[in-house]
């Protein structure tokens, strides 16, 4: 539990520093990082493997229906949502799709309960209760369905509880995943055409080469969080992430919170502080009338 705990925090720390990064390939289109993306996480993650000697560990995921399946939905699941994140973020919906990390740990809370019988205690209650509020006032105050925020959050979440779900070794896992999409995303920038394909200028080139690396380091500690804690404990620790590059846009970037944001950020403080310090104080008061 406590490894897991930490492999968690360090990948929504990793994933909360991300507009650090894609700051710096603005001028890339997003299907074209999406591509780079995939490609170079999968040549990262076999050559890893290859150091590691547990290239072999592919083949049984491959040959067994239930975790081909697995990995094929995982893949799609995962592209989807890269795909959606780099799009929203180059069209202006930057807001809604932070709204959309903040959805997401209420959906992997309700699918721990949901699918993998977590319990839910009266303080995961009353968070949830709380975040909720928050959220939906958020996606109100928008004005409209907030259609990118939910679909980034539904993909994520349900990612998580496909990988709880298949409990397959972190390393040859994500490998699996995106050795299934490389193939459509080397079709793609094959149609692209070999003047484009790396981006303008030799700085996006190694920028789009190194997101091999920098995609698979926080993935591969997420995979290794999702098979050793429950859902509950997963959604609320993602909190992190959007905390972070809200900000960072605050304090670096020079962005605005706006009001539906605002709202929700209040809220997801006080449901992580009931979340964390809630059981905590019960335990002393139990102690202390004892």
């Amino acid at each position: 539990m406590r490894k897991g705990t930490w492999a968690a925090i360090a990948s929504y720390g990793m994933w909360g520093l991300f507009p650090v990064y894609w700051k710096q390939i603005a001028n890339v289109g997003a299907v074209q990082i999406l591509c780079h993306r995939i490609i170079w996480s999968a040549a990262f993650l076999l050559l890893v493997l290859l150091v590691a000697g547990t290239i072999r560990d592919l083949w049984p995921i491959f040959r067994n229906k239930s975790s081909f399946l697995c990995v094929c939905l995982c893949a799609i699941l995962i592209t989807s949502n890269w795909g959606t994140y780099i799009w929203a973020v180059n069209s202006g919906y930057i807001t809604e799709s932070s709204l959309g990390y903040y959805i997401t740990p209420l959906l992997s809370v309700a699918l721990g309960s949901l699918f993998f019988e977590e319990k839910l205690g009266r303080w995961t209650i009353a968070a949830l209760v709380v975040a909720s509020i928050g959220v939906v006032a958020a996606a109100a105050m928008i004005g409209r369905p907030p259609f990118i925020a939910l679909s980034l959050a539904g993909t994520f979440s349900v990612y998580g509880a496909v990988k709880k779900k298949a409990g397959l070794d972190a390393l040859s896992g994500l490998a699996a995943e995106t050795i299934v999409a490389a193939p459509f995303a080397v079709l793609w920038l094959y149609f692209l055409g070999t003047s484009g394909i790396f981006g303008p200028d030799a700085k996006s080139a190694s920028l789009l080469v190194i997101a091999g690396p920098v995609t698979a380091v926080p993935l591969l500690t997420f995979a290794y969080a999702a098979n050793r804690l429950p859902l509950q404990r997963i959604g609320f620790i993602q909190y992190f992430s959007p905390t972070i590059q809200l900000a960072l846009g605050l304090a670096v970037y020079g962005e605005r919170i706006g009001p539906p944001m605002a709202v929700a950020f209040a809220a997801v403080v006080v449901a992580v502080a009931l979340y964390y310090l809630g059981p905590k104080t019960t335990g002393a008061k139990l102690l202390s009338n004892s």
